[in-house]
């Protein structure tokens, strides 16, 4: 069974650093046996996060804070509007890191869907996107780390925020692609809080086997 956080949204939103505080507690406790699975759900303050794989020339030269973390992938943004979901799970053997992005990819597909949002693969990219082929928005991004067996990081999904921190990076190390939301594709206001519930239904679907709502 999964269990679901919901650490802090809007005006409570958690700071990058206390947001990594809470995932290494968990994950130190899933590793050990002495909490389920979890997904915490959140929004961040403004950062920006520099993956592994961040050159010099992907980040941003205008003297923006960016805190590099041990995730993969490249430079991405968080910030208000912007659901970051941090699932503590623990993989079966043998590990399989991909077949689990393309579950979480499968999992944001499925939410996306529910407010009428075409989200689709790309291939040789992770994430979510939407657009036709080479006209592709990324909607979600993924980035992702196992340490004994068990998983941190994980998504972000763009509901309501603003796409202007992203010009001033090569996000997610994509230089011919664009950033979206499910707002702008819709011309509704999608929160963060409106997305909560069908994140957890698709997550159980996906990893308990339950029905989504």
């Amino acid at each position: 069974m999964l269990d679901f956080v919901v650490a802090g949204l809007s005006a409570n939103s958690v700071p990058y650093f206390e947001g990594l505080d809470l995932q290494r507690a968990v994950h130190r406790a899933v590793v050990r046996g002495e909490r389920p699975d979890t997904v915490l759900l959140l929004e961040h303050p403004p950062v920006y996060t520099a993956g592994k794989r961040t050159a010099h020339d992907e980040r941003p030269t205008d003297g923006t804070p960016v805190i590099d973390v041990d995730r993969g992938g490249k430079i991405t943004w968080h910030g208000p509007g912007q659901l970051v979901g941090y699932p503590i799970i623990r993989l079966s053997e043998p590990v399989d890191v991909v077949a689990y992005v393309r579950r979480l990819e499968g999992v944001l597909i499925d939410v996306l869907t529910g407010f009428g949002v075409e989200g689709r693969r790309v291939d040789g990219r992770s994430g979510v996107w939407v657009g036709s082929h080479g006209h592709e928005s990324k909607i979600a991004a993924i980035g992702i780390r196992v340490a004994d067996g068990v998983t941190m990081h994980g998504f972000a999904l763009n509901c309501s925020n603003s796409t202007a921190p992203y010009e001033k990076i090569v996000a997610c190390g994509i230089r011919d692609a664009g950033i979206t939301t499910i707002s702008q594709v819709t011309g509704l206001e999608t929160t963060p809080e409106d997305v909560i519930e069908p994140v957890i239904a698709q997550f159980r679907a996906a990893f308990e086997g339950a029905v989504a709502a």
